[in-house]
């Protein structure tokens, strides 16, 4: 297949990567061209330095030879891009071609997911694929054995992205329900910052179980409420996402998170990370939601008062033991 790979991130070159050495003719786009410029020179990625580049695989600055004729075009640009980026690539997408995701976010105010969001700027019959779940661009660059979900109502063009994907490192499933499977990659990146946060404060496993437990209660309870599969939640893309970035040394959520409960600024933890930290970004749109649907989400409200607020983290976490009683299973 030919594939087309807008953005060269870690995830993105990860992915063109796989692909590439699955015998797909991979093309990655970035609008930097001095990051292109780099990779062509050095075939070398300066966040991922154990992965080698095929030969085969291009690099470009002109999005247009990266859309054109392709089977597949994925969008891997952090989710703040994903507009401009379908506002660029928007001449060059016909109908009918299969857009596959890769961002995680839901955009403010609009509280389109990102696939919403190229849907909204392309305004054509593409055919759109969430891919999502406990996928570290670190692991999946070195081969090691990895699970996603491709999503999408129409289940032939996920069926289309499954073959294109699955190799023997990588296992794909597919998912009906595409609004679920976004939901969870958006919003566990904010329940990993709390596992963060709460490792910086110096809790143990304990704690960090209570977080992503009842983390992944308040993101199910959102999502039966927006009219999702409650089974996508508790499959890859919601709690097997969420168990990878609110635990491993590999998210950047999670180490942004410790670095707040350690001390640091919001802006400080980012700038000592390096890289975009999605779980921030999608904390609007995650309030937003929360009160559209009137569902109760206080881990994800604590964090937000934490990173806009300039709530104190230690009182946070105390505010949030002594709530109210509860009855587990009244979701």
């Amino acid at each position: 297949m030919d594939i087309g790979i807008l953005g060269a991130g870690t995830w993105g070159c990860a992915l063109a990567v796989m692909l590439a050495k699955s015998g797909h003719n991979v093309t990655v786009w970035s609008a930097l061209k001095e990051e292109i410029d780099t990779l062509i020179k050095t075939r070398k990625h300066k966040n991922l330095p154990s992965m080698d580049i095929p030969d085969s695989l291009i690099f470009t600055s002109d999005i247009k030879s990266a859309c054109e004729s392709k089977n597949i075009i994925v969008f891997a640009v952090p989710s703040v891009f994903v507009r401009s980026t379908a506002e660029a690539a928007k001449p060059f997408i016909k109908n009918g071609q299969i857009v596959a995701d890769v961002a995680k976010g839901i955009e403010p105010h609009t509280l389109y997911t990102m696939t919403g969001i190229i849907d909204d700027v392309l305004k054509s019959n593409v055919r759109l694929v969430a891919l999502s779940g406990p996928t570290h661009a670190e692991e999946v660059a070195v081969g090691l054995p990895t699970t996603i979900v491709s999503a999408s109502k129409d289940i032939d063009a996920a069926k289309y992205v499954q073959s294109a994907f699955m190799n023997d490192n990588m296992r794909v499933y597919i998912n009906s329900d595409i609004l679920g499977v976004e939901l969870c990659g958006a919003l566990k990146n904010i329940i990993a910052l709390a596992s963060g946060i709460s490792s910086g404060l110096g809790n143990g496993d304990n704690t960090t179980a209570a977080i992503i437990t009842r983390g992944m209660a308040e993101i199910t309870r959102l999502g039966a409420s927006m009219g999702c599969n409650p089974s996508t939640f508790y499959g890859l893309a919601g709690i097997g996402d969420l168990i990878v970035t609110a635990t491993s040394r590999h998210s950047r959520n999670n180490r942004a998170g410790r670095l707040i409960g350690e001390g640091l600024s919001p802006q400080e933890a980012k700038d000592a990370v390096g890289m975009v930290v999605e779980g921030i970004n999608a904390l609007p749109a995650a309030m937003e939601l929360s009160n559209k649907y009137d569902t109760e989400m206080p881990i994800t409200a604590a964090v937000n008062n934490i990173i806009f607020n300039n709530a104190d983290p230690a009182a946070t976490m105390l505010e949030l033991m002594r709530r109210d009683k509860k009855i587990e299973d009244s979701f």
